[in-house]
């Protein structure tokens, strides 16, 4: 076996990348949104308590016969579709052989030498590194296949520091989760990358996402297991030599977790392979914490798990007709979209790329759609609202505020009904469940007062109270007005217009 990570003098990255030609393989694990499991009617929810969305067939009892969900049929194809893939004529389901807890039945139901999908690609838009010296480019990356498979069940290991096994006092198995409809979206070696090899990946992970939640095929919720990337690495003297031996850094499950495995990946592998030590070909953890891969097991090969056709489902032979049909409902590009509506709203590549970053791009475009201007949409979206979810530890679209109330509160903003203060206390009290932003105004007396009266008793009461500024003012330092206006706006509580409460007080001080 390898030494430990933590005895090797790891290669600096760009000394590696010089040395040595690193080479991808990435495989994405899909856990799709179906109501039911891949080959039973147990229900798929999240967070259920443990064991309790199973059945005999989830089980693996004795006499459960398996049937395929026609849901998961569909999201297939349409995946394969929007990967440029061929669709099966025919292609079967195979056991896959192996002991593992999580599988009760100890085979996994999967796909082997007949997927639904294979042969397409996708581009992907590797966007120009943070400190501008490596520019943008699209690496079109291969993809070998997409095929149907279901996910294993879950263990949790109680005791010990780790989490893992090694050290745990005894192991709990959870069933929820074997059984879920999964789709392994499979590369092609991916070449050529060189030192952007982490961008790559990270870029064609983040691709991959964006296109899958366009398909409504998933939640593709990286935290909770839904989509769930192994990265497969090695390095090689140089381009045109053999490929390497591999390691499989399993179940990296964010988009700057994948780029930091492939980038420790290459410094560790160089690091063997200039001490002279060979690289195992094995599959290894990732630790989000230290930012290390850790050995699990060496990696078997297809002939080691023994695979054979199911004898329990029939053949799937995809109608052409329907295919053809799924082919029409398939949506706009993500990218493609994404440089549409830049150009529809007047974004700055970097506005635009806050906006995706967000995961807002729907909810700007849902903003704009109910009346409120690109601009404003964007800056509730990505500052006020990002900063919510951000401390509710969710996602912008879970905050209890639809794009249509953010739209009538701009339109409140814009009537000048609401400064922007007040339309920031208006959202607490949307996102507070009390009723629509006109509701929260009217409940809390939020509006702007516009009695012109009431702003002149304000403003000549701060003259009276300042005689200081007043003069200051008068003679020729005009910025002093800003104490008179902070003392108008206290008095109003912040329910005045500022540059109408500006205009009085020149016009009473008579600067």
């Amino acid at each position: 076996m390898s030494a430990a990570p933590q005895e090797l003098d790891l290669v600096d990255y760009d000394e590696a990348v010089a040395q040595f030609d690193p080479v991808l393989g990435l495989e994405v694990h899909v856990e799709l949104s179906t109501v039911t499991k891949m080959f039973s009617g147990a229900p798929t929810e999240f967070g259920a308590a443990p064991n309790t969305q199973v059945d005999p067939v989830s089980l693996g009892l004795p006499g459960a016969l398996p049937v395929l969900n026609a849901k998961a049929l569909e999201s297939a194809v349409r995946i394969g579709l929007a990967l440029n893939c061929r669709i099966a004529d025919r292609c079967r389901f195979a056991r896959k052989n192996y002991f593992y807890p999580d599988m009760p039945k100890n085979f996994q139901t999967s796909q082997y030498d007949e997927p639904i999908a294979f042969d397409g690609h996708l581009d992907v838009e590797v966007p120009a590194s943070e400190d501008g010296t490596k520019p943008a480019f699209t690496y079109r990356v291969e993809i070998e296949r997409a095929h149907m498979e279901e996910d294993t069940g879950k263990s949790l290991h109680v005791g010990g520091s780790t989490g893992r096994i090694h050290g745990a006092e005894y192991s709990l198995v959870d069933y929820n989760r074997a059984g879920i409809p999964l789709i392994e979206i499979v590369t092609k070696p991916l070449t050529g990358t060189g030192d952007r090899a982490p961008d790559v990946a990270r870029a064609y992970v983040a691709t991959l996402r964006d296109l899958l939640r366009a398909l409504d095929v998933s939640d593709v919720k990286m935290e909770q297991g839904s989509l769930r990337c192994d990265v497969n690495l090695s390095l090689r003297p140089s381009p045109e030599a053999p490929l390497g031996t591999r390691s499989e850094t399993k179940n990296v499950n964010s988009l700057r977790s994948v780029e930091r495995a492939v980038r420790y990946e290459v410094r560790r592998h160089a690091a063997l392979l200039r001490a002279g030590e060979r690289v195992v070909q094995e599959t290894r953890h990732w630790h989000e914490d230290t930012g290390l891969t850790t050995s699990g097991r060496e990696k078997s090969d297809a002939e080691d798990y023994r695979y054979f056709p199911e004898p329990d489902l029939v053949p799937v032979e995809p109608d052409p007709a329907w295919v053809e049909q799924l082919r029409a409902t398939l949506p706009e590009p993500p990218a493609q979209r994404r440089r549409r509506l830049q150009g529809e709203w007047g974004f700055s590549d970097a506005e635009m790329r806050d906006v995706g970053n967000a995961g807002a791009v729907d909810l700007v475009e849902a903003t704009v759609a109910a009346g409120a201007p690109a601009a404003a949409a964007r800056k509730w979206w990505t500052g006020e609202l990002a900063r919510r979810a951000n401390a509710d530890g969710t996602d912008l679209a879970s905050l209890p505020v639809t794009p249509e109330q953010v739209a009538q509160l701009q339109s409140l903003v814009d009537a000048g009904t609401l400064t922007d203060r007040l339309a920031r206390e208006a959202l607490e009290g949307v996102l507070a469940g009390e009723g629509s932003p006109a509701e929260v105004v009217e409940s809390r007396g939020l509006a702007v007062v516009s009695d012109e009266s009431a702003l002149v008793a304000a403003v000549d009461a701060a003259i009276a109270a300042n005689p200081g500024v007043v003069e200051k003012i008068r003679g020729g330092k005009a910025q002093a007005a800003g104490a008179l206006i902070g003392a108008v706006m206290k008095e109003m509580r912040g329910k005045a217009d500022a540059a109408r409460v500006r205009e009085l007080v020149v016009e009473r001080v008579g600067a």
